[in-house]
């Protein structure tokens, strides 16, 4: 060993401890993060885990016991009762029909005005694109009447047609998430496209529609969700129960047993867990898809 090593072997010392130190607090910091989440996760997903615990409760026993991870006495029984209280079969497919139709017709259209917003470049363009944005500043009590009205003239009250129909003109939040997606997308493609002779519906639905599908997908999953839980438009379009959606079906079951003086808690609770499920299957099997989405549409300009 010559001098040199002699001298310098120890001045390594310190700079290992300080290494060694580093990745301990960053250790420390990644369990005291792993804690946060986990306890975070608990507490969202609480209100669900009592109502699936609650649903497998006896009707004198649902709001017993609030904390129990299971249910005593076991009472499974419920969810064959929620299929014969009221069709929620016809509900099922109804839910599943106008969701689809909404989430489909809100995201083709969305994404075609959003790719004009993109690719063309015309006076007032964002003048345009600001008052497409302004719409979402509207509560939707304000259009609540007169759309009400305009579906009315047209003879489609009582229908399922308002529940979706509105759809087919797009939707400014999606509008806007979709031209942040396309605005990503290197113009040269399309003028590519162009010189090759493609139409402008070409461009969009040949290059725009399939480098936009993690954005799209985002588009579809949100607006099934949204229209899959929502109550509003049922009740104030849908008289027929044939034509009620789950939401609607399941205020029904409410309204039935409250007149009827009796309760069933544990039968609605079961209905709500019915009507929750399809929902985060469709979440789990896009789940790849939709994060994806997020990431990449986050960081277009």
């Amino acid at each position: 060993m010559t001098t040199i090593d002699r001298v310098q072997r120890p001045a390594a010392a310190p700079a290992a401890t300080g290494a060694a130190t580093d990745s301990a607090g960053r250790g420390t910091r990644k369990v005291f993060f792993l804690v946060v989440l986990a306890a975070a996760s608990a507490i969202f997903l609480y209100p669900f885990v009592w109502l699936v615990v609650a649903s497998l409760k006896p009707r004198d026993r649902t709001f017993a016991d609030p904390f129990l991870p299971w249910p005593r006495p076991f009472a499974p029984a419920n969810y064959a009762a929620v299929w014969d209280a009221a069709p929620v079969l016809g509900w099922l497919v109804n839910s599943v029909v106008v969701g689809v139709a909404a989430a489909l017709t809100v995201t083709l259209s969305s994404a075609f005005v959003a790719f004009g917003f993109a690719y063309f470049h015309f006076p007032g363009r964002g003048l345009l694109f600001g008052s497409v944005l302004a719409t979402m500043m509207l509560p939707a009590a304000v259009t609540l009447v007169p759309t009400y009205l305009i579906w009315n003239a047209a003879g489609l009250t009582g229908t399922q047609v308002p529940l979706w129909a509105g759809n087919l003109f797009g939707s400014a939040f999606y509008i806007f998430l979709l031209r942040q997606f396309l605005l990503g997308v290197p113009r040269y493609v399309f003028e590519a496209a162009r010189v090759d002779g493609a139409s402008y519906f070409d461009l969009f639905w040949r290059i725009a529609l399939p480098l936009s599908r993690p954005a799209l997908i985002i588009a579809f999953i949100f607006e099934l969700k949204a229209s899959w839980f929502d109550l509003m438009k049922p009740l104030i379009y849908l008289q027929d129960p044939a034509l009620f959606t789950l939401p609607r079906g399941l205020k029904a079951i409410v309204d039935q047993f409250y007149q009827g003086g009796d309760p069933k808690w544990e039968i609605v609770l079961a209905a709500a867990v019915v009507t929750t499920l399809p929902l985060i299957v469709i979440f789990f099997l896009g789940q790849r898809y939709f994060v994806q989405g997020i990431a990449t549409t986050g960081r277009r300009g």
